[in-house]
């Protein structure tokens, strides 16, 4: 078994299973505060692991470029988190999701030409096939009950795809760089995060004083801290993922957490899973298989 399968497959479960938790307990905070509450966790989660392994001194000179070009990959993940909730709130979740989730496609691509990844025939058929399912696990029928919007949505979507596909290859490149660590990439995330996440979260999502009760207070960060704990666990894995695995694999697999978040939903949530979501989840495992 390949070193960074492991990790990958750590980063899809605590996605999946994140998500599923994020649809039951909080899916009623405001993008926002998801935001926060996400960097507050990131925070916790990454430091916890920076603190319990061995790393290169994050101040030597030498590993000034890693760290530079590690934080801006954690700024555009950021950006890409904060474009992605703008563009949902001004378009039609059915086609934003949809987009959203071919950023794997762009990974891809930008690893061929600038990281000279090259898959072979059957891996990228299975890349094909997990991209192929996860644009139909994130597909959902129009409600003709909402009303049309305009167009303002469609490059808020294509800059947060933009931003997430460059950010995971910068991510890769990085560990080309001198005194690379994913250790020390701990500290990008948590820095980055804090640079858009954070001021975001904190400009938009704070509660008004008095506007919750201290039970609710309590209640929401209880409910609130496990699955951001698990999303902020998948991160964690998906840099030590890409620190010894191809990037052009790490992040189609990664990115097929929706097949996690969907049994979630039918096992535990009831939700009735449809023909084209037993479809995608079958393109996806079997994609999943051929790129191993």
């Amino acid at each position: 078994m390949s070193a960074w399968l492991p990790s990958a497959i750590t980063a899809l479960l605590l996605y999946g299973f994140g998500q599923g938790l994020v649809k039951k307990y909080i899916a009623e905070i405001s993008p926002a505060r998801f935001c926060l509450l996400f960097v507050v966790a990131r925070t916790a989660v990454g430091l916890g692991y920076y603190l319990t392994h061995s790393h290169p001194d994050p101040l030597d000179a030498r590993g000034r470029s890693f760290l530079l070009v590690t934080v801006l990959a954690y700024v555009l993940d950021g950006l890409g988190w904060i474009l992605y909730y703008r563009s949902i709130q001004a378009g039609p979740i059915t086609i934003v999701g949809t987009l959203s989730a071919a950023y794997p496609a762009l990974t891809v691509i930008l690893a061929a030409i600038f990281l000279g990844e090259v898959l072979r025939p059957l891996q990228l058929l299975g890349v094909l096939l997990v991209l192929s399912g996860c644009a139909g696990l994130s597909y959902s029928p129009p409600d003709p009950d909402q009303p049309g919007s305009g167009r303002g949505w469609i490059p808020l979507a294509l800059a947060a795809l933009g931003c997430w596909g460059i950010g995971q290859t910068l991510l890769k490149y990085s560990y080309s760089l001198a005194l690379a660590s994913e250790t020390n990439a701990m500290l990008s995330m948590m820095v980055g995060g804090w640079l858009t996440l954070g001021v975001y979260g904190l400009a938009y999502g704070r509660v008004p004083r008095g506007h919750l009760s201290h039970r609710e207070w309590v209640r929401q960060w209880q409910h609130s801290s496990v699955p951001m704990a698990m999303m902020a666990g998948g991160d964690v894995a998906v840099i030590v993922a890409t620190r010894y695995g191809p990037v052009s694999l790490v992040a189609p697999i990664t990115a097929a957490y929706p097949v996690v978040t969907i049994a979630f939903a039918r096992f535990v949530l009831h939700e009735r899973i449809t023909w084209y979501q037993y479809v995608s989840i079958f393109c996806t495992l079997t994609g999943m298989y051929l790129t191993l």
